[in-house]
């Protein structure tokens, strides 16, 4: 384990993580889903025209529809509310914890209530009213006050949007209450419902969406092919949560030994510098003073933008020099998921420290093997420069 001292002044344990995304609801099926060389992504319509997407499969759908049905006060709530009462519902479902022991509340999301909102602004424009719920079921509080109303805990909720690092940014608080004595216990993520015709056409306004073509059908998501001709991100839905604690109990799936921020001034308004130096700050606060070398898996951000991967892989060099970790990312598999992005790249961290397999990009050749996965580090960067760095040993 590192010798670290990344602003992680005592032990801090994952004994829970639970998700929902296209990979599946449990972590068997997640599991399974990431063996597998093959990609998650569908075509949808959106505007008339065909767009990849990375949807929940019909399980996982039939789930979240039940949950809706199983109480008239959830009908109305927004997807994005309802994957993380899900999910926070299986991660506590994994552990000791009680209502009494009034744990945090920690989940975020980049965009929010995106379809419901759509949904009443379009009400609005034709009929020039607002529904009487519009206001309290599209605010981005609404999720972890949800959570903590159907979890029946009264500790400390809170909702935020770091964009595409908001899950990790959410670690980040947990942590930060849970060192400062508030808090001994925290569920910590991110929840995105972005399949929608309008967040799609902003993602293509930006020109970063993966286009449908023939040559594409395999691996339309090129994350982490550096020679890339065109930029191949595609949206997913779906939510990830971690259950933090105090110490180093038996149950921990891993330990939290580092962690890092950085946030740069941006010469444009979603860009970073080519050489991501707001990723170079932030691995090496994670890495503190532990050795590159101990460093056996780097989960990169990797969206599958040209300068997104291109700039975070120069990053790692500068931080690393010439002897790289094994690098991998999911989003070749499982799309961006904006805000539940980085929570979905920790639980894949903690399945590899688990089963100690690799789970390659299958169409990089050459990728390096780990020998032993110990120690590996997560990444995650959004509109605006704000990376963050979790470093986990198993």
């Amino acid at each position: 384990m590192p010798d670290n001292l990344s602003f992680v002044h005592q032990p801090i344990s994952i004994t829970a993580i639970s998700s929902i995304s296209s990979l599946g609801s449990s972590s068997e099926e997640v599991w399974a889903s990431y063996k597998g060389a093959i990609t998650l992504f569908s075509k949808a319509t959106f505007n008339l025209e065909k767009e990849w997407i990375a949807a929940l499969g019909s399980d996982a759908k039939n789930e979240i529809e039940q949950l809706r049905k199983s109480d008239t006060k959830y009908k109305k709530l927004d997807d994005t509310v309802l994957f993380a009462i899900y999910t926070s519902r299986k991660a506590l479902a994994q552990t000791n914890w009680k209502s009494q022991d009034n744990f945090g509340i920690n989940i975020g999301s980049s965009r929010g209530a995106t379809g419901l909102f759509e949904s009443y602004h379009s009400e609005y424009l034709k009929n020039n009213k607002a529904a009487t719920l519009t206001s309290p079921t599209t605010t981005l509080g609404n999720i972890s006050s949800w959570v903590a109303h159907d979890l029946n805990t009264r500790g400390p909720e809170i909702s935020h949007s770091i964009t595409c690092s908001t899950a990790l940014h959410a670690m980040l608080n947990g942590i930060a209450w849970m060192q400062a004595g508030m808090a001994n216990k925290f569920i910590v993520g991110g929840s995105e419902a972005p399949l929608t015709a309008f967040t799609i056409a902003q993602m293509k306004a930006l020109k970063i969406y993966a286009k449908v073509t023939e040559r594409n059908q395999s691996y339309p998501c090129q994350a982490l092919n550096l020679d890339k001709k065109q930029n191949t991100m595609i949206l997913g839905e779906g939510a990830a949560v971690a259950c933090l604690e105090k110490g180093t109990p038996k149950n921990a799936l891993a330990k939290v030994s580092g962690i890092g921020y950085a946030t740069e001034i941006l010469a444009h308004n979603i860009s970073i510098s080519s050489d991501a130096n707001c990723f170079q700050r932030s691995m090496r606060m994670a890495l503190g003073n532990a050795s590159p070398s101990t460093i056996d898996v780097i989960v990169m951000h990797a969206p599958g933008t040209i300068k997104g991967d291109a700039s975070e892989h120069l990053a790692i060099q500068k931080v690393f020099g010439n002897d790289l970790p094994a690098l991998t990312s999911n989003k070749w598999k499982v799309g961006h998921t904006f805000g539940a992005s980085g929570m979905l790249s920790i639980e894949l961290a903690i399945l590899m420290l688990k089963q100690q397999q690799f789970i390659p990009v299958p169409f990089i050749s050459k990728m390096k093997t780990p020998k032993k996965i110990e120690n590996i580090l997560v990444n995650a960067v959004g509109f605006g420069g704000n990376a963050v760095s979790i470093l986990l040993s198993k």
